[in-house]
């Protein structure tokens, strides 16, 4: 099993700003490499954010491109920041999909999640959450150790929506979610509770998509991550997609696609308060 890492946004952020900042100057790779008695290679990795940027490396560019204060000082956090480990990295046989995407959200200011088959991993709580990951563990042979720091991974994730800047998270769900029994009667009960419970955090959202109406759009579950500017630096949105057997992340084009499916899926579904009362009743029938 692989579990490389992908770069973080705070790494990605930096190596586009060093990228722009060399090209405003109208240096080439080649001359900032030699100028600095590096290697080429050395300063390509650097911005493409294939290698992780040294503070006195990142110094030395930034003196190169003379860069000055205040900027220069946002940069020198932003590679500080780019240089700390996220709390997923003590899990170090996590697939490196999942660990890429854990960082990705750990980083996101808003995210939408279109959910067709289970509740959100965010919202999803520890004995639901037992048995969906079970359920993946059945196909890939995962030993019982693993599961559970696969459910303690989940769990830590849901601290993304308390604190003083919690994620803003929207939902919309098939009303078949509410109905599929993961479980047994009183997972699922707890369940739909919990969410109710959610529903009352005002950066949460969830709106239920009835199966009496016709769906417009038929889309697997995804996740839309979006990202505020950090030092004036924009970091494009992105698209998570998973399926049985492959875990992605969607480019820019195809995420405004995603997007506008999102827009069309909350369009048509209940609005908060008539969903919070469809899932108040199919908690009263489990």
């Amino acid at each position: 099993m692989s579990t490389s890492r992908g770069p973080s946004v705070r790494q990605r952020r930096l190596a586009a700003e060093l990228r722009r900042l060399r090209e405003r100057r109208g240096l080439t790779g080649d001359e900032v490499a030699e100028r600095l008695a590096w290697s080429t290679a050395k300063v390509s990795r650097l911005e493409n954010a294939r290698t992780g940027a040294k503070i006195g490396d990142v110094r030395r560019l930034l003196e190169l491109y003379e860069v000055d204060d205040p900027r220069h000082a946002d940069l020198i956090s932003l590679a500080q920041d780019a240089a700390e480990r996220g709390w997923w990295e003590e899990y170090r046989d996590l697939p490196s999909p999942l660990a890429d995407f854990i960082a990705l959200e750990s980083e996101a200011t808003a995210a939408r999640e279109w959910g067709s088959t289970v509740f959100p991993g965010l919202l999803q709580t520890e004995n639901y959450a037992r048995h969906v990951i079970g359920g993946w563990s059945d196909l890939a042979t995962l030993p019982p150790q693993e599961l559970e720091r696969r459910l303690d991974v989940r769990m830590r994730r849901r601290a993304l929506l308390d604190g003083p800047h919690p994620l803003e998270l929207s939902a919309v769900l098939d009303e078949s979610v509410l109905q599929r029994r993961i479980g047994d009667q009183k997972v699922m009960r707890e369940q739909l509770e919990h969410l109710c419970r959610m529903t009352e955090s005002p950066n949460v959202n969830v709106q239920i998509l009835p199966l009496g109406i016709a769906h417009s759009v038929l889309a697997e579950s995804f996740i839309l991550l979006e990202f505020s500017p950090v030092h004036d630096i924009v970091f494009p949105d992105i698209v998570h997609v998973e399926s049985l057997t492959i875990s992605h992340f969607a480019d820019e084009a195809v995420t405004y696609m995603y997007s506008l499916a999102y827009s069309s899926l909350a369009g048509q579904a209940l609005d908060a308060e008539q969903s919070r009362r469809r899932i108040a009743a199919a908690k009263d029938a489990w």
